[in-house]
């Protein structure tokens, strides 16, 4: 043992090696979905649930979408409720608390009990990104099941520029994305379009701007965004 390392460091590393012993690939890439109020993302999240795009995605919502969706109920309790969708997909409306919703998914994949090939975790309008971002990294349950693909922001283009303008969440949440999907963008003219990208670029360089009309979105650039 090295003379420096104490008791608690030595399990730290020994926590650490568990979590890094599993491979990249082996892990459930988690994708959080944000966007102001209005946004469209619950629209977004609606085609996730409906759409025959033949992948098996867990969906944790902070409220169930659309009604009249024939689905079947898998486990329901006052903290949440998992909900089985005619696509495969999962529908999990969440009121408790995070980190032991995501261990509990994790756990009940592993024994065969549900079966998801990746998750997309929606946030509420008014809801900074950056603590549910940090879960992935900060929480050893977390870590040691899950890899945080990407964050992606949906921005109403109508009204976008008036709400960066009033709101410190929107900017937030521009800020944290790796991908940003213009919504509305039929609704705009091309010069507002381009204006309200360029702003976006100016705040976030990094993010990849995607524009969305109709509601229409390509779901498969919108996951594996590491590749």
């Amino acid at each position: 043992m090295h003379p420096h390392l104490g008791e608690l460091e030595i399990e730290s590393i020994k926590e650490y090696s568990v979590i890094m012993s599993k491979a990249p690939h082996e892990l459930i890439p988690a994708t959080i979905l944000t966007g102001f109020l209005g946004s469209g993302k619950t629209t977004l999240l609606n085609r996730i649930l409906k759409e025959n795009h033949g992948m098996k995605i867990a969906v944790i919502e902070n409220e169930f979408g659309e009604e009249g969706v024939d689905n079947d109920l898998l486990l329901q309790n006052e903290q949440e409720s998992i909900v089985e969708m005619n696509n495969g997909c999962l529908c999990c409306t969440v009121r408790g608390d995070l980190v032991r919703i995501l261990g509990d998914m994790a756990e009940r994949r592993a024994k065969g009990e549900i079966k998801f090939d990746r998750l997309v975790i929606e946030t509420t309008g008014m809801a900074d990104p950056g603590p549910v971002a940090q879960t992935f990294f900060v929480d050893d349950v977390v870590a040691e099941n899950y890899i945080l693909d990407a964050v992606i922001t949906v921005v109403d283009a109508k009204h976008g520029m008036q709400q960066l303008d009033e709101h410190r969440e929107i900017q937030q949440q521009v800020g944290f994305a790796d991908k940003i999907l213009l919504s509305k963008t039929d609704l705009c003219t091309e010069d507002e379009v381009t204006a309200l990208k360029h702003r976006l670029v100016r705040m976030n360089a990094r993010a990849e701007t995607m524009l969305s009309k109709h509601g229409e979105a390509p779901i498969d650039r919108l996951l594996d965004v590491r590749g």
